[in-house]
């Protein structure tokens, strides 16, 4: 079956940004067998919100379940916010998946550049640099990749600087190996309820945390990390 890609991220991409308390821009891909995503995290996914709301319509964000607000209010109680803590591990430990997951330590990249990258560029290079040859060993000539849509400017940055790449090659992949693969990159709407960048959501703060200080405690990063394609996160610079 090919592998189906889902994109999120988190942090503001720009170096202009006044974030001291959180300085950093982390993406993630979560890369999935179609089957496996079919018949595992859909239906684990949408058992959980049954489970937990008696429908499907609920969007897990992970910035709400932090806050335990809106949909996700019910997280103050601590007699209901470990059951669903306990249940969303379970899901993302034991569904078939891998992510590839990319932190810019926005601080260090300007201490050390004087003439810094742009954190959109730099974080989708080292995925997709990690996701092709693992396209290429699935003998896959084209893939799609599902990214939420943000906002008009945030997504015509993303999709120019996901064309350069795709089309030009990088320093350690030239442009023809790219180029034999077709590369579609779509954004939807957060309203479609899209399960796969919903996953890609609940991994991407994590790993955002780990970047900013590995040694302080991150239980959501200790339960993904197996599923980390090459067994770490890729921290710039």
């Amino acid at each position: 079956m090919p592998l189906v890609v889902y994109f999120d991220e988190v942090g503001n991409p720009t170096m202009e940004a006044s974030d001291k308390d959180f300085p950093v821009f982390a993406v993630v891909l979560l890369v999935t067998d179609a089957d496996a995503y079919r018949t595992q995290l859909i239906p684990r996914i949408n058992k959980l919100k049954f489970d937990f709301w008696g429908h499907e319509g609920v969007i897990l964000h992970s910035r709400d379940i932090r806050k335990a607000q809106g949909d996700f209010a019910f997280l103050k109680d601590p007699t209901k916010r470990q059951p669903f803590y306990d249940a969303i591990n379970d899901v993302m430990l034991t569904c078939e998946y891998n992510l590839i997951p990319v932190a810019i330590r926005k601080d260090l990249h300007a201490q050390r550049y004087r003439y810094p990258a742009d954190p959109y560029d730099l974080s989708l290079l080292f995925a997709l640099e990690r996701l092709l040859p693992l396209l290429e060993r699935n003998g896959q000539k084209e893939v799609v990749i599902i990214a939420e849509r943000r906002g008009k400017n945030e997504d015509r940055e993303l999709h120019l600087a996901f064309q350069r790449i795709v089309s030009r090659g990088t320093e350690y992949y030239e442009g023809h190996r790219f180029r034999a693969i077709k590369w579609t990159l779509r954004f939807l709407p957060k309203s479609m309820n899209i399960v796969g960048t919903q996953v890609a959501d609940l991994a991407a703060y994590p790993v955002a945390r780990y970047a900013l200080d590995p040694n302080r405690p991150n239980p959501a990063f200790d339960v993904i990390r197996p599923k980390f394609l090459r067994g770490f996160v890729k921290i710039f610079p």
